[in-house]
């Protein structure tokens, strides 16, 4: 049966990402038939840090930031998850990504559970000493509960694979000896795997294509937007392109460009290496980026920041696939709007796994000092993608849900039932 009761009033907009990660859970936990207490256990952070990092700047001064991590659950594994560097960094928004951190290593079948880190900065006013001040002085103050087989940590919002080599040396040389396993996402140089950096992209991609063929839609007749042009963003809109479809709009914090025949991504990629911006591309017209979510395209690919798909404009979506490359880009009563249009919206957990996937595969790698080609690497890439796909597609088949709701639920059934085998200590 579905989650969303017939008859029922809608909802009021949920803005914090917390509020929306318990309801999601709240409602598998429902689904799954599980009590109260079996709620409470998974709702609840197993573990939380939060530390102050005085940082002395390069004029002289002193400042001092916050940073967070915290570990959801460790019921399947040690915790993973990223580490964000963003102004608006807080603990309700790192325990609701650490949550579905847990639902994402869950329904990958991945040996962990989730966690996740942020500070409360601004890179871009930041050097890069600056910075690296401040990933080491982090890194110390939350070393006790991170480890190779604790909590290990990987890139997210602001943060990229030499913020990961820092981590690891820190790490390292507090406990007198090279660890690479202790974060992933790291450069190859120094234990990071091949393909980790398109990992996220790529799967987001081979999930598209997936739900465009459950759609009946073939790439080459088909078009796309995608929010975002960073890490995740850009490397989806080139493998969308390589793929056959035709992308018609992207967008970035400054802005958005537009070209009705089709972008040229590599053009693109090179104008931004350039000028640090989508805006200003020769080969497009310029958007307005909220317009880009509204554009009349086959295929959305929210690629950005949470809470972009709302109430209020969820009525003017007219992309009949919609695959999150965010965590959490659509808010609930957005889900509502599209599950009574009938567009296919694939949630986050799974359609943004593969960076997690491939973290997974440089853990075992680093942990075993034997790495793999990049084709071994992308090919065990998409076949995980596309089993959790059928997965999920099968259980919302069964239970008349929708995907968000069955990821969620096989993804919730699973970490309960590896409480409920380990039981309670004491």
């Amino acid at each position: 049966m579905s989650l969303l009761v017939a008859g029922e009033a809608p909802a009021t907009e949920i803005s914090n990402p917390l509020d929306e990660a318990k309801a999601q859970l709240a409602a598998a936990v429902a689904v799954l038939g599980y009590g109260e207490g079996v709620r409470q256990l998974l709702a609840t952070p197993r573990r939380e840090m939060t530390v102050g990092i005085p940082l002395r700047r390069d004029d002289g001064s002193t400042e001092v930031l916050t940073g967070y991590r915290v570990q959801h659950n460790f019921s399947r594994g040690p915790a993973k998850g990223g580490l964000r560097y963003s102004p608006g960094v807080n603990l309700d928004e790192v325990r609701a990504l650490a949550m579905w951190m847990t639902w994402k290593c869950s329904l990958l079948d991945l040996p962990y559970g989730g966690a996740k880190g942020g500070i409360t900065i601004d890179p871009r006013n930041y050097s890069l000493a600056e910075l690296e001040r401040v990933t080491r002085r982090y890194t110390s103050e939350i070393l006790p509960i991170i480890g190779p087989e604790r909590d290990i940590p990987a890139p997210d919002i602001g943060t990229d694979e030499r913020t990961m080599a820092w981590m690891m040396d820190t790490y390292s040389v507090n406990v007198g000896y090279t660890v690479p396993a202790v974060v992933t996402g790291k450069p190859v140089s120094v234990g990071g795997s091949l393909g980790r950096a398109s990992a996220t992209s790529r799967g987001v991609v081979a999930i598209a294509l997936a739900a465009l063929a459950h759609r009946g839609l073939k790439p080459a007749a088909t078009t796309a937007a995608v929010q975002g042009f960073g890490k995740v963003g850009a490397g989806a809109a080139l493998f969308l392109a390589e793929a056959g479809v035709k992308v018609t709009a992207v967008a970035d914090q400054y802005g958005a460009v537009h070209h009705a025949q089709g972008l040229d991504i590599d053009a693109l990629q090179q104008h931004v290496a350039a000028t640090g911006s989508v805006v200003g591309f020769a080969g497009a017209d310029p958007l307005d980026a909220a317009e880009l979510l509204e554009l009349e395209v086959d295929l959305l690919v929210p690629a950005a920041v949470e809470g972009v798909l709302t109430e209020a404009n969820a009525h003017r979506i007219k992309a009949d696939v919609i695959v999150e490359g965010a965590n959490g880009p659509t808010t609930a009563a957005a889900d509502r709007v599209f599950a009574e249009a009938g567009k296919l919206v694939v949630p986050d957990i799974l359609a943004n796994a593969g960076g997690v996937v491939v973290s997974y595969f440089e853990w075992v790698q680093g942990s075993n000092a034997y790495w793999w080609s990049a084709k071994e690497v992308e090919e065990r890439l998409e076949a995980r993608m596309l089993q959790a796909w059928d997965g999920v597609v099968d259980t919302a088949k069964a239970r008349g849900l929708s995907l968000r709701e069955a990821a969620t639920v096989t993804a919730v059934q699973k970490v309960a039932e590896a409480h409920q085998i380990r039981g309670l200590y004491p």
